[in-house]
């Protein structure tokens, strides 16, 4: 599995952006997890959002509940976090990571709570700075 992410940059307060992680090697609409992830200066990697193919579930941090959206284009397997009302505090590299939905692993495995060691796979990261 190969992933890209893309879309990050600097922003003001109240301001948006959209992420995008396209994946290959695995198919949004039949066998794959994506979580996003972020890392700000020296604290750790966090659960941001997850999305996956076997159910219509998703996960969102509490701190971004209602401020974030993430979606899917099954057509580009291309997975989208629409973020609004960014804050500072937002402000970190973000990942987006795979994980394969089987038998032995659902999509309530990698999007319950995201889990950095859940993922297997993972994209580099792209730069979120929100600053006047």
């Amino acid at each position: 599995v190969q992933l890209q992410a893309s879309g990050g940059g600097l922003v003001q307060p109240g301001g948006s952006l959209r992420l995008s992680c396209a994946a290959s090697g695995c198919s949004l609409d039949y066998d794959c997890a994506i979580g996003w992830f972020r890392q700000a200066p020296g604290k750790g990697r966090e659960g941001v959002s997850c999305i996956s193919s076997s159910d219509l579930g998703t996960y969102y941090a509490d701190s971004v509940k209602g401020r974030f959206t993430i979606s899917r284009d099954n057509a580009k397997n291309t997975v989208y976090l629409q973020m609004n009302s960014l804050k500072p505090e937002d402000t970190a590299e973000y990942y987006c990571a795979a994980g394969y939905v089987n038998e032995y692993y659902s999509g309530s495995y990698y999007c319950g709570e995201p889990r950095t060691f859940a993922f297997d796979y993972w994209g580099q990261g792209t730069q979120v700075t929100v600053s006047s």
